[in-house]
């Protein structure tokens, strides 16, 4: 896959993939009570005020977007969970990713997460050898993947200014936005040419 940064040219984790496998950049994502905040507005001399309830604990979401090597569409698998992910959760997602492609031969691009990084996953993806390849983004480099400016537009739209009264309404409203992806087709391939991708 090739890949392009800031003006200069770059090739990641380019090696020769065998065709027909899906390309399918993931990234998890933390949501809580605390609001995100974007510009809104308000009358003139009332200055929009959110109020919200402050509480440590947390949603964990993860999402790919899968494109196929042969053209076609673009697939979003999304997963859920309360707290954060680790190893033994981390891969339950990647069994429901198999599912979702069913059971299509996969090239898994993720960063440096630990719970990517651990002895247990290295030994689980190694008995994934017959649909799932792993290849690493590079380290700080959240601007070559995809899924960075799918949660960003996520915060921008159905997370933006939400002031929950549970995470139940946080996680609502991110399952609103992954709809609303799925169903915008373009979508996914305007995050793949903002990271400066290509899939050929």
């Amino acid at each position: 896959m090739a890949t392009r940064t800031s003006g200069s040219e770059a090739r990641a984790g380019e090696t020769d993939r065998p065709k027909g496998r899906h390309r399918a950049p993931a990234r998890p994502y933390g949501a809580s009570l605390l609001p995100v905040t974007r510009r809104t507005w308000a009358p003139r001399g009332h200055t929009p005020m959110i109020r919200h309830h402050f509480k440590w604990k947390r949603a964990s979401m993860a999402a790919g977007l899968c494109y196929g090597s042969r053209g076609g569409g673009a697939q979003l698998a999304f997963h859920h969970q309360l707290d954060a992910y680790d190893t033994d959760t981390l891969i339950g997602a990647l069994g429901q990713l198999r599912r979702l492609l069913g059971g299509q031969k996969a090239t898994l691009l993720w960063d440096g997460l630990p719970a990517h990084r651990s002895r247990m996953m290295w030994a689980w993806l190694r008995r994934q050898r017959s649909w799932l390849v792993v290849e690493p983004l590079p380290a700080y480099a959240p601007e070559l993947n995809p899924v960075e400016p799918l949660w960003s537009n996520l915060k921008g739209v159905e997370l933006a200014n939400l002031a929950g009264d549970t995470l139940d309404d946080v996680i609502a409203a991110a399952e609103r936005g992954i709809q609303r992806i799925r169903h915008t087709h373009h979508l996914a391939f305007s995050f793949l040419r903002y990271c400066g991708l290509s899939l050929w």
